[in-house]
């Protein structure tokens, strides 16, 4: 029992002291409690850990249970009970060790896990950061090379202005003109009337 629990112990040393240090084994112990993870793996998990309190409990009860019978009979422990005691001890408290390396183990996985998730959103929200940023360095340009066409355009614009109103006041000026044309031409009507008028009486 003593050999497994020290066994275990080691495992649970290494597996932490690969969370902690970036090695190549960090990955595939990540993937490995993830693959635990999923499925009947928490079912198993919990079982074992389920156990493991069980035993720790026993421990404890078999160790009260020595002390409380030698006390009772001899009034002082003899050494054999005093090493069946230690031995308990001992296994209580690596079981105990056991338990809260795992519950260590279980949750550095579970913070470098989202920590790795948090990297990778930050790392897409970079690149589309860059890429927003490119795509405004580039829109930037359009409007530097856009700014002269811009500047022609508008100053055609004005040109043209211009000689709209020219020819709107040219047109104000005829429009006068023919009114005046008009007049003239409705007086030569009237002469020319009164004239025939005054022929004919003449006649």
């Amino acid at each position: 029992m003593l050999h497994l629990l020290y066994f275990v112990i080691f495992v649970e040393i290494f597996v932490i002291l690969s969370f902690i240090f970036k090695t190549p084994m960090r990955k595939v112990v990540i993937i490995m409690l993830g693959k635990v993870k999923r499925g009947r793996g928490p079912v198993v998990v919990k079982t074992v850990v389920v156990t493991l309190v069980v035993v720790l409990c026993s421990s404890f009860y078999t160790m009260f249970k020595i002390k409380n019978r030698s006390t009772l009979q001899f009034g002082v422990v003899n050494p054999t009970e005093q090493v069946l005691i230690f031995k308990h001890i001992l296994e209580a408290s690596l079981l105990g060790f056991v338990l809260f390396l795992s519950l260590m183990i279980d949750r550095l996985h579970y913070y470098i896990r989202e920590l790795m998730i948090q990297r990778k959103t930050m790392g897409a929200a970079k690149k589309q950061s860059t890429n927003f940023g490119d795509g405004k360095n580039a829109l930037k340009e359009e409007i530097v090379t856009l700014k002269p066409e811009v500047q022609n355009l508008e100053s055609e614009c004005e040109v043209k202005g211009n000689k709209v109103k020219a020819l709107e006041a040219e047109l104000e000026a005829l429009k006068k003109q023919s009114e005046g044309f008009l007049i003239k031409y409705d007086r030569l009507l009237e002469d020319n009337q009164n004239l025939r008028i005054q022929l004919e009486s003449v006649h």
